[in-house]
């Protein structure tokens, strides 16, 4: 056995960090699987079947919200608790849960922990990871369970005082990891997500805020608690927060005045009902699963911009998935820039290095694509689905949001098994991803640098 350790050692320490991370999640999902399919998990006690018990953890550790059955009424409390430490851990990131426990057993952060926390936190240099981490996990703790406290003053007056923690516990961890998961298919039904709550201002509001705390990331909660200002905050944390202040109101006006007059959505709703839940849809997209309104009856055109906002996401190093807010705002400053003829792309009296606007780039197209084949293959795979609800379910996934309009229980397992896949692309970055398989035949500095040619573009 010691042998076989230090075999397992002398190959991870061979690894590229992008390739123990992309490695470190897959195992996370598989022991979640495992778990999962364990009789006690499931109220009658039967087996549920390793696909749908891997679908299950996919989910929930790449905090997206897709089931194949409703998490109320088909897990027991163990099988709900295992969902709900995949949920924190997806949220966190592996290397942020290890290195708390290595802190707990006070041993020695090396280089190469660092550099894994830096690939996971999404950070540009070594310099405080340890500190940056530990900030990380005490404001999650601070977050989740203020949300816990709010969401209580509602849940244990309806449901008595032990389940109403439970729910208040789970829902505040949900939210905030953008998970999506719910416990209320036994109040309103399965697969009824929040919307029996749709006129509560105390459970709206919260589950809002903890939605877009989780999707602003880390740094940028630190930044605004350390300079309180916005003034003084960094250059990455201003586009964040006007980014995702920007897509919020406008995807709420949009909901809003296409939906306002539809009388299966919002057109039975009061004035507060309306915004609350026009609200809430337009910040759910931004990564987090819950609704308060039945998606599938809403009009086509709030479902395409729903898919745009799902699309685009959260923000870098945070709970949320997509192709991030900043490579959004990166991309646009670059058109504006080209419109403009300037040289440099510029914000807030900064500009933008090269480099990022290639990642952008790569990042972006390599988000199309996904959509664009996962949307073909799940119109194959799945012909009851339409093209609408392919889109929609290959976006959720690779975004990692977790809504869905033709029913993720409805697909094949061959659609399954592809939707798993989208979401862990999404979760774990498709960047990433092919930068851990070409790490190895990847020259940084290759010894040859060609002459310039033309092409004509426009």
């Amino acid at each position: 056995m010691r042998e076989i350790g230090r075999k397992i050692s002398m190959v991870i320490n061979k690894m590229q960090p992008t390739q123990i991370m992309v490695i470190g999640f897959a195992m996370v999902i598989l022991m979640g699987s495992i778990l999962l399919n364990l009789p006690i998990a499931t109220q009658s006690g039967e087996q549920i079947g390793f696909l749908d018990a891997m679908f299950t953890s996919t989910s929930a550790v790449c905090v997206t919200g897709l089931v194949a059955v409703d998490t109320a009424t088909y897990w027991s409390i163990f099988g709900q608790v295992v969902i709900i430490t995949l949920i924190q851990i997806g949220g966190l990131g592996f290397m942020t849960i290890t290195t708390l426990f290595a802190l707990i057993a006070k041993k020695k952060i090396r280089l190469r922990e660092r550099l894994l926390i830096q690939e996971s936190l999404n950070q540009v240099d070594l310099s405080g990871l340890v500190k940056l981490t530990r900030y990380v996990l005490l404001t999650t703790l601070i977050i989740e369970g203020i949300g816990a406290i709010l969401l209580s003053t509602v849940f244990i007056p309806q449901f008595g005082l032990g389940r109403g923690i439970w729910y208040s516990v789970f829902h505040a961890i949900s939210a905030f990891c953008n998970a999506g998961f719910d416990l209320m298919g036994s109040v309103s039904g399965p697969f009824s997500s929040l919307t029996s709550y749709v006129n509560s201002f105390t459970v709206t509001i919260t589950i809002s805020l903890l939605i877009i705390l989780g999707g602003l990331g880390f740094p940028v909660i630190l930044d605004v608690i350390k300079q309180k200002k916005y003034s003084k905050l960094n250059l990455h944390s201003k586009v964040v927060l006007m980014t995702t202040a920007i897509l919020i109101i406008v995807g709420m006006i949009f909901i809003l005045l296409v939906e306002s007059k539809n009388p299966e959505t919002l057109g039975k709703l009061g004035i507060g009902g309306k915004l609350l839940a026009s609200l809430f849809q337009s910040v759910t997209t931004r990564t987090a699963g819950f609704n308060t309104i039945d998606l599938t009856i809403m009009h086509q055109s709030s479902i395409f911009v729903m898919i745009i906002l799902m699309f685009i996401g959260a923000s870098p190093a945070s709970t949320g998935g997509g192709i991030k807010t900043t490579t959004l705002a990166t991309l646009i400053l670059t058109v504006k820039a080209f419109i403009l003829g300037k040289q440099d792309i510029e914000i807030y009296k900064r500009r933008i290095d090269p480099l990022t606007i290639r990642k952008s780039l790569g990042i972006f197209f390599m988000g199309v694509a996904v959509v664009v084949f996962g949307t073909l293959i799940i119109s194959l795979t799945d012909s009851d689905f339409t093209l609408v609800e392919a889109g929609y379910e290959v976006v959720s996934a690779f975004a990692t949001v977790g809504c869905t309009i033709g029913g993720s229980p409805n697909l094949s397992s061959l659609g399954k098994v592809f939707i798993m896949l989208f979401m862990f692309m999404g979760r774990v970055g498709s960047l990433t991803i092919f930068m851990a398989i070409a790490s190895r035949g990847i020259k940084k500095n290759p010894p040859i640098r060609y002459p310039e040619g033309k092409i004509i573009v426009g």
